[in-house]
C-alpha cells in the first residue's frame, strides 16, 4: 500500500436507516446488515491505499452499544461516539467537521452515507488531486451528489461494488447492462 491514505467516514445511522426503511421496509436482521470489514477492505482496494476507518455513532442517550463498538474496534475501526443536547444531528455535525478538517490534510476520502447534509463539504474536497468517493445504495443517494460526478466524485454501491452483504437484498434498481447477471433472478 502507498503512504497516501483513504479516510473512510461511515454514517452508520444513515446506512442502517436506508437499509431498513428503503431497502427492506423493516428493521434489518443481523445477517442482513453490512459487513464492515468488507467495507474497509473495499475502501483499501478502491485506490490501493491504507485506510483510516472512522465510524460515527450517536451516543446522546449516554449509552453505547458496547458489543458493536468492540466489534468495530476488532475490525480496526475508530468508533467516534458523539453526544449532544438532543436537538443536534450529532453524527452529521461530527462528519461535517471531519470533512472540513480533511480539506487541509493530504489523503483521499470515501464517505459512506446517502445524506445531502454533506454536499458542501464534499464539494470543497473536489477539484484537486484528491480522490473523493461516496459509498451507498446508488438509488437512494441524494440527487445532488450525481451532479458532482462531473467534478470527480466517484460513487460506489454498497452491495454491488463493495460486496458488503452476505445475503441478497431485495432491491429494485436500474441495472447497467454490463452488471446484469440473469442467474440472480432464476
Amino acid at each position: 500500500m502507498s503512504q497516501r491514505k483513504t479516510y473512510l467516514l461511515v454514517d452508520g445511522e444513515n446506512i442502517d436507516a436506508t437499509l431498513g426503511m428503503n431497502v427492506l421496509g423493516r428493521r434489518p436482521n443481523p445477517d442482513e446488515r453490512p459487513r464492515w470489514d468488507r467495507i474497509t477492505a473495499f475502501a483499501a482496494s478502491v485506490w490501493g491505499q491504507d485506510v483510516v476507518p472512522l465510524f460515527f455513532l450517536n451516543a446522546s442517550s449516554g449509552q453505547m452499544p458496547m458489543p458493536f463498538v468492540q466489534a468495530l474496534l476488532a475490525m480496526g475501526y475508530r468508533p467516534i461516539p458523539l453526544s449532544g443536547s438532543g436537538t443536534e444531528k450529532v453524527v452529521d455535525v461530527g462528519i461535517q467537521r471531519t470533512l472540513d478538517a480533511l480539506a487541509d490534510r493530504d489523503g483521499d476520502v470515501l464517505l459512506a452515507s446517502h445524506d445531502g447534509d454533506f454536499l458542501p463539504q464534499i464539494e470543497t474536497l473536489l477539484g484537486s488531486d484528491r480522490k473523493v468517493g461516496l459509498l451507498a445504495f446508488r438509488e437512494f443517494v441524494n440527487a445532488k451528489f450525481a451532479e458532482l460526478g462531473a467534478r470527480g466524485l466517484e460513487t460506489f454501491d454498497l452491495e454491488g461494488d463493495a460486496n458488503a452483504f452476505t445475503t441478497l437484498l431485495p432491491r429494485v434498481r436500474i441495472i447497467p447492462l454490463e452488471e446484469f447477471d440473469p442467474l440472480r433472478y432464476l
